[in-house]
């Protein structure tokens, strides 16, 4: 999924328990799903973001020369202002695209 074009709301908003239990029947389960997919999405943009600013790295051995570099905090910023990881993966739960199954049950 493309998080950048996503339509996930950038503030918090309020759902019905029913709608997010609804997949597993269970609200505690189908929360622990979603986190594990959050914290599987925020793992996924600090890398992007770590790439992208590693190509401003500069090695110099003066603590005191540090540069800003007008590109370097745009792209901060464009990723500060993207939603939260809890709520893209609110909202691939919702669309059904988070594939999740129990260990417990068995694989026929």
């Amino acid at each position: 999924m493309d998080y950048k074009e996503s339509k996930a709301p950038k503030t918090t908003i309020t759902y019905d328990r029913d709608i997010i239990a609804e997949q597993t029947g269970n609200i505690f389960e189908s929360i622990s799903i979603i986190a594990k997919r959050a914290e599987q999405i925020g793992v996924d943009l600090k890398e992007e973001l770590v790439n992208k600013l590693k190509e401003f790295d500069t090695y110099n051995e003066g603590l005191e020369e540090i540069f800003e570099n007008k590109e370097q905090i745009e792209i901060s910023k464009f990723y500060e202002r993207l939603p939260k990881p809890t709520a893209l993966a609110i909202e691939e739960w919702l669309k059904k695209q988070v594939y999740f199954r129990d260990p417990n049950e068995s694989q026929e």
